[in-house]
């Protein structure tokens, strides 16, 4: 598959999350969440999001960790998604999927917004939280992503790949989320609830193909 013409991004978090997002104006990276003392349901592996914070550095900007960084998937409906939606082990977090929200951004818009604001950005070509992961930071080499692996549904023999990830250095702002995905009609109240003094109100859609 070729590189989409227009490549979109997906964070994905906790419905109650929305309410520190939208007071901070954007996400913070998990270094700054830490920092910050941000409240909210970390739904992540602590493990690898230690690592993410203290081991795992970008080749492409050798003095900036991936926790540092905002995390993204080129995809909705993602291998993490999944663990939740089985509540693995691996994780801390038995909420389930359903929680749990899409926030969509345009790639290029973003890289746009952090060139202008002196942000670093990434992306990598496979699970930026494992150790053998290769990073970019030139927009020319997106063909490098394995974009059928991306939008596979069966990923069981291209789970790394599946996790490419799209890394901005420490913040993104609330105005560059174009849409909002969510799993039923209870969450699509909850998110329309609290955007309704916003400025900024991006399109919320039920999308339970970004489900399990």
């Amino acid at each position: 598959m070729p590189t989409p013409a227009q490549p979109k991004i997906y964070h994905i978090c906790h419905v109650n999350k929305l309410p520190s997002i939208l007071q901070s104006d954007g996400l913070f990276s998990d270094a700054k969440v830490v920092e910050l003392g941000l409240p909210g349901t970390v739904v992540g592996m602590s493990n690898i999001k230690q690592r993410r914070l203290t081991e795992l550095r970008l080749d492409s900007h050798p003095n900036l960790f991936v926790g540092q960084c905002v995390p993204f998937y080129f995809c909705p409906r993602s291998v993490m998604l999944y663990l939740m939606h089985v509540q693995s082990a691996e994780l801390a977090y038995k909420g389930g999927q359903d929680p749990i929200i899409h926030l969509q951004a345009d790639l290029y818009e973003t890289v746009a917004w952090a060139k202008t604001n002196d942000r670093r950005w990434a992306f990598t070509l496979s699970n930026g939280g494992s150790r053998y992961f290769e990073d970019r930071a030139d927009l020319a080499k997106l063909h490098e992503v394995n974009w059928d692996a991306v939008h596979a549904t069966n990923w069981k023999l291209c789970k790394e790949e599946k996790q490419s990830e799209f890394l901005v250095e420490e913040f993104f702002p609330w105005c560059l989320v174009q849409r909002i995905g969510v799993a039923n009609q209870a969450i699509y109240g909850k998110v329309q609830h609290t955007l309704h003094k916003q400025e900024h109100k991006p399109t919320v859609e039920i999308k339970t193909d970004w489900y399990y």
